[in-house]
C-alpha cells in the first residue's frame, strides 16, 4: 500500500503538470489568434491608400482622413492585448515547471479567467490546486495557518 504522503505527492506534481502544459497551449492559442489584429491593420492601411486616392468632389460624402488609422489602432491594440496574456501565460507554465512564483501564476489565472470557457476552467482549476497546503508546501513556502475564531465568554 501507498503511503498517503507520497500519494498526495504524485498527485500535486500530476497536477501542476498538466496546469503547465494547460498554460502553454492557452499561450500559443493567444499568440495564433493576435495575428488576426494584423487583419486590421491592412485594413486601416487600405482603408488610408484607398480614401487619399479618391477624387475631391463633396466634401460631405468624403470619409474623414483618420478613418483608416482607426483601424490600424484597433489592430495593434488587439494584437498587444493578446501577446500579453499569451506571454504571461507562457512564464506562468514556466514558473509552475519550476515550483516558484505561486503570487504570479495565481495572477496570470486571474487573467486567464476572464477567456471563456477554457480559461475560466484553467484559472480556477489553477486556484483550487494552488490552494492546496500540500501545493503551497512543494513551491518552498509555508502554509498559513487556519484561523480559528474565539467566542466571547
Amino acid at each position: 500500500m501507498i503511503d498517503e504522503n507520497v500519494r498526495r505527492y504524485i498527485l500535486d506534481e500530476d497536477h501542476l503538470k498538466l496546469l503547465s502544459l494547460g498554460y502553454m497551449v492557452a499561450a500559443g492559442f493567444h499568440a495564433l489568434f493576435s495575428l488576426f489584429g494584423l487583419f486590421y491593420v491592412f485594413m486601416g492601411f487600405m482603408f488610408s491608400a484607398v480614401f487619399s486616392q479618391m477624387p475631391k468632389t463633396n466634401p460631405q460624402d468624403q470619409m474623414p482622413p483618420a478613418f483608416g488609422w482607426i483601424f490600424v489602432f484597433i489592430g495593434l491594440m488587439f494584437m498587444a492585448v493578446l501577446l500579453t496574456i499569451g506571454a504571461l501565460q507562457f512564464f506562468a507554465a514556466r514558473k509552475l515547471k519550476e515550483r516558484r512564483g505561486r503570487v504570479f501564476i495565481m495572477v496570470a489565472a486571474a487573467f486567464t479567467c476572464l477567456g471563456f470557457p477554457y480559461g475560466t476552467f484553467l484559472g480556477v482549476m489553477t486556484f483550487i490546486v494552488l490552494g492546496r497546503s500540500s501545493v503551497v508546501h512543494l513551491f518552498g513556502e509555508q502554509p498559513a495557518l487556519p484561523v480559528t475564531f474565539i467566542s466571547p465568554q
